[in-house]
Order: structure tokens, then sequence, then C-alpha cells
């Protein structure tokens, strides 16, 4: 009989998790507003950081699960990536302060600042998902068992739906209406830091933990590129391109939400904060009964209903909210909260039910490099295709000269309407990974 975990081993699997999603949450969300506020108000610098920063995270995924399954060891990966990620993450506050004290935007400053920030968002993402994508999530897998198969598929499932919401609501907390992005940075960066450094000292590899080598580095590394040996795996491939599908969308207008809010709508970024947290507090509410059509082997209907669900939460957005009917002073706007709530629900049940799928479905021998396989379609190909269609609704919809004389682009509701239309093309790779599913459990 296996062993139970103790509280160390819990608190090591929640305080990692959440802190890292957090910390996810942050650059996908919070950097984004950062560019707005203390570069400029163009999506082109958020593109190609997001291409960028996601090219970064897959290398990473690539290079450290190779080196993860090699060794047989996972700690040294989680504390030292978690501690290098906090640094960055501190370090990349600091880009702001190339365009303090210039007069005007001069071209040569906004260039480097630019080329400050994409580098700096690289590297942390680079650390980030050694740390975490790679070294925390095969541990957890690693130590998954009979005994704790449920709690941990939960763990799994919520802590990025509970990342998100404390990143949402304290991080807008710690910016504030000054725009105080330091403070964030300090704050998140330093959490990180900690759990690294607790996770040097109180994390222990599973007993049995072998190192896995087939062949050189290089032929074991490349291996991974076998995409005829990757199409063997036809449920997983299904489903990985699901997670494309969706991510695509969703990427392409959640990554600008922020600033929607704040320079379209008008709210400060506190008040965002609450806003997007109060919707996506009461979504996560829908993680308790999905949990138990999931465990009875019911991912597919959910992640069905999950796209339907997000779909018409971006059209409530794209279609019914506009700057003349919120009022920014307050969290109570009843059409904005439905269109969160919707498209958090969306979300949480997406996420939740296609990560407790996908895991299912991992060899056994090479666990680490399928989380990087994992990574190119949850976040590669998503984070270069996603720019490519919201650049150009944003500057088409939403060109307009700041008070500087500058031209700017604001995201406005034009993007959800698109993106309620993307979302629903998840549906077409679902199907046939349905089908694979219904094979594989008979029923």
């Amino acid at each position: 009989m296996k062993k139970k975990n103790g509280f160390n081993f819990w608190l090591l699997v929640w305080g990692l998790g959440i802190a890292g999603q957090i910390c996810w949450n942050m650059e996908n969300q919070w950097f984004n507003t950062f560019v707005y506020a203390k570069i400029v108000k163009d999506p082109t610098i958020i593109s190609i950081m997001v291409g960028v920063s996601a090219a970064a995270t897959t290398l990473s995924t690539f290079l450290f699960g190779c080196v993860s399954d090699r060794i047989g060891k996972r700690k040294i990966l989680v504390s030292l990536g978690y501690i290098l990620w906090g640094l960055f993450t501190i370090a990349f506050g600091f880009t702001e302060f190339i365009m303090s004290g210039s007069v005007g935007i001069a071209g040569n400053i906004l260039l480097a600042a630019g080329v400050a920030v994409i580098s700096a968002d690289a590297i942390m993402s680079f650390f980030g998902s050694m740390g975490n994508d790679i070294g925390f999530n095969a541990w957890i897998n690693d130590n998954m068992n009979d005994t704790n198969r449920g709690q941990l598929g939960a763990a799994i499932a919520t802590q990025p739906i509970i990342g998100t919401i404390l990143g949402t609501v304290v991080g807008g907390m710690l910016v504030g209406a000054d725009n105080n992005y330091m403070r964030l940075f300090l704050v998140m960066g330093g959490a990180i830091i900690l759990f690294g450094l607790y996770s040097l000292f109180a994390m222990k590899d599973v007993e049995g933990l072998k190192p896995s080598k087939k062949g050189s580095f290089g032929k074991q590394f490349f291996s991974i590129f076998n995409f005829k040996k990757y199409l063997e795996h036809k449920e997983l491939a299904w489903v990985n391109l699901a997670l494309a599908v969706y991510f695509i969308a969703f990427n392409m207008y959640f990554a600008h939400i922020g600033n929607y809010m704040i320079y379209y709508l008008g709210f400060t970024a506190d008040m965002m904060g609450y806003i997007e947290g109060a919707g996506l507090t009461l979504a996560m509410l829908c993680t308790i009964p999905a949990t138990k059509l999931l465990n009875n082997k019911k991912e597919p209907v959910v992640s069905f209903v999950s796209v339907i669900i997000n779909s018409l939460g971006v059209a409530v957005l794209g279609f019914f909210v506009r700057p003349e009917t919120v009022d920014v002073m307050t969290v109570f706007n009843p059409v904005l909260l439905v269109g969160v709530i919707l498209l958090g629900i969306g979300y949480v049940l997406f996420l939740q039910s296609i990560t407790v799928w996908s895991k299912q479905l991992y060899p056994e021998d090479a666990r680490g490099q399928f989380e990087g396989i994992r990574i190119l379609f949850f976040v590669l190909i998503p984070m270069i295709i996603a720019p490519l269609i919201a650049n150009p609704i944003i500057k088409k919809s939403g060109e307009y000269v700041d008070e500087n004389g500058f031209t700017a682009y604001l995201p406005t509701h034009t993007l959800f309407i698109v993106g309620a239309v993307l979302v629903l093309f998840t549906i077409l790779p679902l199907i046939p990974a349905n089908k694979l599913h219904k094979e594989r459990v008979g029923k």
C-alpha cells in the first residue's frame, strides 16, 4: 500500500503550484498593461514580446525536459528555476526606468526600452519554464499514484484558476491607481524566490526515479521531434491540437483584456483586478461538479460545454459592453460581470478537463519530454499565431491620437467579437479526440 503524503508534500504542491501560476498570470496580463503604462500604447511590442517569450519557454521545456529525464532528478530544476525566475521577474521591472527622464519619446530610447522588455521577459520565461513547466510538473507526475490521483488532479486543474484570481486581484492592488508596477514585480518575484529556496530543503525526488538515457544527449533531445512517433499517440495528438486552437483564440483576446478594461473602458488597474477576480472566483466554483464528471472519465463532455460557455462570455463583452455602458467607479457592472463570469467558467472548465485528459496519455518513460510537447501546443503555437490575428484588429479598430500627439492603439470590443467566433473552432479537433477517448475507456 502506498504511503500517504504528509503536510510538507502538500505545502510544496500548493505553494510552488500557486506561486508559479500567479507569476505566469502576471506575465500574461500585467506585463502587457505595463507596456501600455510605461513604454508605449502599441500592441506591436506586446506581440513581439509574447512570441519571443513563447519561443524561450518552449526551448526551455524541450531542453530541461530531456535533461530531467536523463539525470532522473526534478528537485534541482525546481529550486534553481524558481530562484532565477524570481530574480529576473524583479529585473523586468527596472526596464521602466529606461523611459523615465526622457523628453518625449525619442526613437532610440523607445527601441532600447522595447528590446529590454522583450529580452527580460524571454529570460524570465526560460527559467520559469525550467522550474515550473518541467521540474514541478514532472515532479507532480512522478508522485501521482492511486492514493492521491484525485487530489493531485484537482490541484493541477485549479491552481491556474487560483493563480489567475490571486494574480489579477492582488496584482491590481499592488499596481494600484498610481501604476506602481515596480512594487508588483518586487513582491511577486520575491515570493517565487522564497518558494525556490524552501524547495531546496523541503523537496525530495520520488523514490525509485531513475535516469532514462536513450543514446546520446543529442539523440534523445531530437527524438522528441520524431513527429511520426508522436502521432502514434493519436488521442493525445488531437487533445493537444484542441489545446492549441483554444488558446490561439484565448491569447488573442485575453492578452489584451487588461488594456481593454483600463484604457478602453476606463477602469483603474485595481478596479479591473477586482472585477476580473470576482468573475473568476464565481467561475471556479464550477470545478467542484466538474471534478465528479472528470473522475467518471467525462473529459470530452466537460471540454465541449466549456467551449460553448467561453464563446458566449466573450460574445457578451464584444456585443454589449462599451465605455458608455459601464460605471468605472464600481465593481457592479451587471453585463460586464456576466461576460467575465461566463468567460471565466469556460476557461476554468476547459483548462481543468484538457489538463486531466492529456496527462493520462503521457508515456511513463518520457513525461518530462512530453511536458515539452504540451508547451508547444499550449504556449508556442498560440502565442505566435494569436498576435498575428489580434495586432491588425487592434490597429484597425482602436487607432487614436493620444494627449502627446502620438498615434496609439487600444483593444476594443471588436477583438472580443472575433474571439467569440475563434473559440468555437476548438470543437473541430475535439470531435476525433472524443471518438478515440470512447474507444479507450470503453464508454
